[in-house]
């Protein structure tokens, strides 16, 4: 049985930092915060939903609507593998001529963002959606690209790329796991 390596990649300055850079990037390219809604994809999404949307609300100079997306019964891969605990999709209002932009702490398959975007769409239908990632780490069998970025980290597919987060929710290393 081989070990498994951890390589510290990100510490919380620079995720912070990414972060912060995010949030401007949608300020700029989303001028109204009335209309932006966050939406985290459940687990990692979550907590950096939550964080953007502190970020953005100082940006706009009010309050960004922040929600959450469960995924899991939208998946394609449900007959490979167990299903996760489910956990409840809290979507905050209508989405009728609302941006949409989903958050997800590392993008590699798209497998996770195409099934939050169908269960979206099952809730009403946004002006649009973006989609903004903390670690895009590429290996992309469908044709999703994130709009926001804040890294770019590219991997090898034996590879995992975790966040790992602070007790108060807030994303404190990113590490590497070589399997």
């Amino acid at each position: 049985m081989s070990e498994i390596t951890t390589r510290t990649v990100l510490e919380t300055d620079a995720i912070n930092r990414a972060w912060r850079r995010v949030a401007h990037e949608i300020a700029e390219a989303h001028a109204d915060g009335g209309t932006v809604i966050l939406v985290g994809i459940q687990r990692g999404g979550v907590a950096l939903a939550r964080q953007l949307g502190e970020t953005l609300g100082g940006i706009y100079g009010q309050p960004v609507a922040v929600g959450s997306v469960e995924p899991g019964l939208h998946r394609d891969d449900l007959s490979q593998r167990a299903m996760a605990e489910l956990r409840p999709t809290e979507l905050p209002g209508d989405l009728a001529d609302k941006v949409v932009v989903l958050i997800d702490d590392v993008l590699s398959t798209g497998r996770t963002v195409r099934a939050s975007i169908d269960a979206v769409m099952g809730f009403g239908r946004p002006q649009c959606i973006r989609l903004a990632v903390l670690i895009d780490r590429g290996h992309r069998e469908l044709p999703i690209r994130p709009d926001f970025v804040g890294k770019n980290l590219p991997t090898h597919p034996d590879e995992r790329v975790e966040v790992r987060l602070s007790e108060q929710g807030t994303p404190q290393t990113v590490e590497i796991l070589s399997l």
